[in-house]
């Protein structure tokens, strides 16, 4: 039952928006989305507006937000790459490699945990500040420029308007509290149900072609485990809604290292032990949404796997077999290992019946909107 409710729950955009009151003296928000579809969790202290996410999509791509003039979100979040960045790793504004890569922002605000390998990270206000500020590594750059930003705000004449518009409540609304709200309100706008799977759950079908069916077929089988962290309406086991009445959280070791026998992952990426000090999570990482997984390579947390065919491969092994250098090891054998990274048999033609499914899960119209564009 709980995977036909993923499959139904999955209807997309039409003419029937979703909704959202925005505040007191504030129109609703129209999200875009078909009345089926649940609306996103926002926060009571950060409600949507439509002039609020114009302006936090010119600040997301605004290159002024780091500390030398280079990067904007947008640098690592492209929108016809889904808002990743095509990177195995992203680099920050000085160079600095980060250890992980960028995930796709699309229908992140259904995500009920935030980034790879944090489980306590649910606000996409509080995770708009790691990029901002970090030191290790650094993304922007911004840590001790808070009067930068502020500075930027009150004295670029379209944002000294826009701001004082969409935060009349405030004294003095230029601060970096009200550009993260802003920019975390256009992130959150940025929905997509608009793919050939989704047409095909609303009742057109034609839109999947046959093997693309016959893949579906085996995503959501048993024998192929792809749905159990993956599934439900947006293809990952860590979603929520504004409906949601229990949160879906889900971290997993899929076996793509095992450096010492005994389960090592990478010293700079050993996932969610790094917070909690369980030996247990070692390696644990978040699923991430397969929506427009197509246009998203690489893949994993480290960009380690170059292609779909490479992913297949990898399940498909139930494990990764490294036979040497640095990171050699027999993932397969990872003692942390998920059990439904157990390995398959797939046929050529299973092979491809999954790789069209896969494909059908692009929105085309996301990749391409002017709402979620580069206003500049």
């Amino acid at each position: 039952m709980w995977r036909a409710w993923g499959l139904l729950a999955a209807a997309v955009v039409a003419s029937a928006g979703v909704l959202w009151w925005a505040g007191k003296g504030e129109p609703a928000y129209d999200w875009g989305i078909d009345a089926r579809i649940p609306a996103p969790p926002v926060p009571a202290d950060n409600p949507m507006s439509a002039a609020k996410v114009a302006l936090g999509r010119r600040l997301f791509y605004d290159r002024r937000l780091s500390i030398n003039g280079t990067m904007a979100c947008a640098t690592c979040h492209i929108q016809t790459l889904a808002f990743t960045d095509g990177r195995p790793v992203s680099i920050g504004a000085t160079g600095e490699a980060h250890p992980r890569a960028a995930m796709s922002l699309v229908n992140v605000a259904y995500a009920s945990r935030l980034t790879w390998a944090n489980n306590l990270l649910s606000r996409i206000e509080d995770q708009a500040l790691i990029p901002l500020f970090s030191e290790h590594p650094v993304e922007m750059g911004m840590n001790g420029r808070d009067d930068a930003i502020a500075a930027l705000l009150r004295e670029d004449p379209l944002y000294r308007e826009r701001v004082a518009e969409v935060f009349p409540q405030d004294e003095d609304p230029y601060s970096v509290l009200n550009a993260v709200n802003a920019i975390a309100a256009f992130v959150r706008s940025i929905v997509s149900f608009d793919s050939p799977y989704d047409a095909f759950l609303r009742g057109d079908t034609d839109a999947l072609s046959p093997a693309a069916q016959r893949g579906m077929a085996l995503f959501f089988s048993e024998r192929f485990e792809c749905f159990h962290c993956h599934g439900g309406f947006n293809f990952t086991d860590s979603s929520t809604h504004a409906n949601a009445t229990i949160e879906s959280v889900g971290f997993h070791n899929n076996g793509l290292y095992n450096l010492d026998g005994d389960g090592a992952y990478p010293p700079d990426n050993t996932g969610l032990i790094d917070l909690t000090g369980q030996r247990r999570d070692m390696g644990r990482f978040k699923a991430p949404s397969l929506r427009n997984v197509a246009v998203t390579a690489p893949y994993m947390h480290d960009g380690s796997l170059a292609t779909l065919d490479d992913v297949l491969d990898h399940y498909a092994a139930g494990g990764r077999l490294l036979a040497d250098g640095p990171l050699a090891g027999d993932g397969r054998r990872n003692p942390f290992k998920s059990e439904f990274v157990r390995g398959f048999e797939m046929t050529a033609v299973e092979r491809a019946d999954l790789l069209a499914f896969l494909r059908s899960l692009t929105d085309e119209r996301v990749l391409t909107d002017e709402r979620w564009s580069d206003p500049f």
